[in-house]
């Protein structure tokens, strides 16, 4: 069942907090690294689990069945499990406690939902439909993945270094004219590694 109401997009600071994943299949796997990746404490609880798991940085594994202490002390909880019973059981206890909760391809049993994701450094980029059709969040992401390419963290490095500079000079970095500076042809001088070009580039449109 899709979600028809309308989503609020939010990126969630993760790092240092416990994060819960019951599962131990190919999807939850999928979960546990996507959290390792952003610096959570992972816990997975699950009878089984599949090769990988064990790897992951940040992860510890129970392998037992889901019991309602599993959410102590969590943020998070990602349910990823081939049975409804145990998801909508996760689901049930992580709601009774205010949790946010996410049941793998059951919007029914969701707080939030997952959207498709292209990563490069610190840009992230997602692609969601609210349930209706993952297929399309999943080829627009695929569409759109080689567009995103290492250049564009590049960019943000130049861009934060410039905003450091104009706040350590005691101005002010809002209203000044980012967007013409990022039409100007920044990124294509990056992409053909002249870095500083770019820059200078960059600090002429800023002030003028």
């Amino acid at each position: 069942m899709p979600v028809d109401s309308p989503l609020y997009p939010v990126n969630l600071v993760l790092a240092g907090r416990r994060c819960l994943v019951v599962g131990g299949g190919g999807v939850a796997l999928q979960k546990a690294r996507e959290l390792a990746l952003c610096e959570a404490l992972v816990h997975v609880v699950a009878p089984t689990t599949v090769p990988g798991i064990e790897e992951l940085a940040g992860v510890t594994i129970d392998h037992r069945t889901y019991a309602p202490t599993d959410l102590d002390g969590c943020a998070l909880v990602i349910t990823a499990t081939d049975d409804p019973a145990v998801n909508a059981a996760v689901h049930a206890d992580a709601v009774a406690r205010g949790l946010l909760v996410n049941s793998a391809d059951d919007p029914a049993h969701c707080t939030f939902t997952l959207p498709s994701r292209i990563r490069q450094g610190a840009l992230l980029v997602t692609f969601a439909t609210g349930g209706h059709s993952p297929a399309l969040a999943t080829w627009l992401r695929r569409r759109f993945t080689e567009e995103f390419g290492p250049e564009y963290q590049q960019l943000i490095e130049v861009l934060a270094e410039a905003r450091e500079e104009v706040r350590a000079s005691g101005g002010s970095s809002e209203g000044l004219d980012w967007q013409s500076a990022l039409d100007s042809g920044m990124l294509e001088l990056i992409r053909l590694d002249r870095v500083d070009e770019a820059k200078e580039l960059l600090r002429t449109c800023l002030t003028q």
